[in-house]
């Protein structure tokens, strides 16, 4: 899932070499030798996410999977039905994180067409973790949670609704995996790649990178016009995620060339990735002193970072997210020794400057 940026900051010009064409469902474009785009639909905001078919020579491989919907799977079944065969089998479905709409077909695709899943390990562990949740009873510490950060009653009733959710979104896992670590190295496209794991959006995030094309297929970790949901959620509530995604932003400003063609999972295909990179650091810092600012003044609750964060009203079905990545500022002035937090009498969390 992705989220907000604060009123954002001048952006920087990237290059998009495609302009704003995308796939028809069930078609595809190619954009390297070897590596066709897949568009398939989401059922929210962002209406589309970005999936890629490599063809190996002998075998094809996916990355990222779409959302277990009756049209992404007909599309599937077209895109590979006049393509797999025996002789070139579906070899490996590969997914950057384990958010539903990057894994939700992956067990669809690998049990359909015997293909082997590749993941990280805390990707797969986290996904099959919240799948494990379907059905249970929303738990004290989650509604602890939202109660300090000041949702109210008619709030916490819908986040007991929703709980266990996650599972409705992802197709029955492949009880085994390949696993992906950062700096390994294999072939795809009769090309060598390798991994770039990033944190924050999600536990460990996969990113593909291919030096002799220098193309970086980016799932979620490098978009260029959204930036990405970086929350805190209640299975960790002390938890400095926005740190984990800054220093995952400087490691592939370290890592890539400025010039790399960006595979991203939602938006264009572009180039300029250190540009954007920077902006998004900046954005975040500039997030950061806002709340500062504001602080000034007196302390704040989580829901009133709000407007500072993200210089518009938030929606009610986004107040999970706003508040997610509000926390997530918080906890890394905190964890900087900036701020602390004190829990009132009505158990809600006020944050104030040291």
């Amino acid at each position: 899932m992705d989220g907000f940026q604060t009123k954002p900051l001048k952006r920087p010009r990237l290059d998009y070499p495609h302009g704003d064409v995308r796939p028809a469902l069930a078609e595809t474009i190619q954009v390297a030798p070897g590596i066709e785009w897949v568009s398939m639909p989401l059922p929210f905001s962002l209406k589309f996410i970005n999936l890629w078919l490599i063809d190996d020579g002998d075998s094809w491989t996916i990355v990222d999977t779409g959302m277990p919907l009756k049209e992404t799977r007909g599309a599937w079944k077209s895109l590979l039905d006049t393509r797999v065969t025996p002789d070139k089998p579906l070899k490996r479905v590969m997914v950057t994180h384990m958010h539903p709409d990057h894994v939700g077909c992956a067990g669809w695709l690998c049990y359909k067409y015997g293909a082997e899943l590749w993941m990280s390990r805390l990707e797969y562990t986290t996904c099959r973790m919240l799948v494990s949740d379907t059905g249970r009873e929303a738990p004290k510490a989650g509604i602890d949670f939202y109660r300090r950060a000041g949702w109210n009653d008619a709030q916490i009733d819908n986040y007991r609704e929703r709980f266990g959710g996650f599972g409705r979104g992802v197709s029955q896992m492949p009880d085994a995996f390949h696993r992906l670590a950062d700096g390994d190295t294999f072939e795809m496209a009769g090309q060598a790649w390798e991994v770039i794991t990033g944190n924050g959006h999600s536990p460990e995030h996969a990113c593909l990178y291919c030096p002799a094309l220098n193309l970086l297929i980016s799932g979620d970790q490098l978009l260029p016009r959204i930036s990405s949901n970086v929350s805190v959620h209640p299975t960790e509530p002390d938890a400095d995620p926005l740190l984990d995604w800054m220093t995952s932003c400087e490691k592939l400003l370290d890592r890539l060339p400025e010039d790399v063609l960006v595979l991203p999972a939602h938006n264009e295909p572009f180039r300029g990735a250190h540009a954007r990179l920077r902006h998004l650091i900046d954005g975040h810092e500039t997030g950061l002193s806002r709340l500062k600012g504001r602080m000034q003044k007196g302390p704040l609750t989580v829901m009133d970072t709000f407007t500072s964060l993200f210089g518009r009203a938030i929606q009610p079905d986004e107040v999970g997210m706003a508040t997610g990545e509000a926390i997530a500022h918080l906890n890394c002035m905190v964890h900087r020794g900036e701020v602390v937090s004190v829990v009132g009498d009505d158990g809600i969390a006020r944050y104030q400057l040291t």
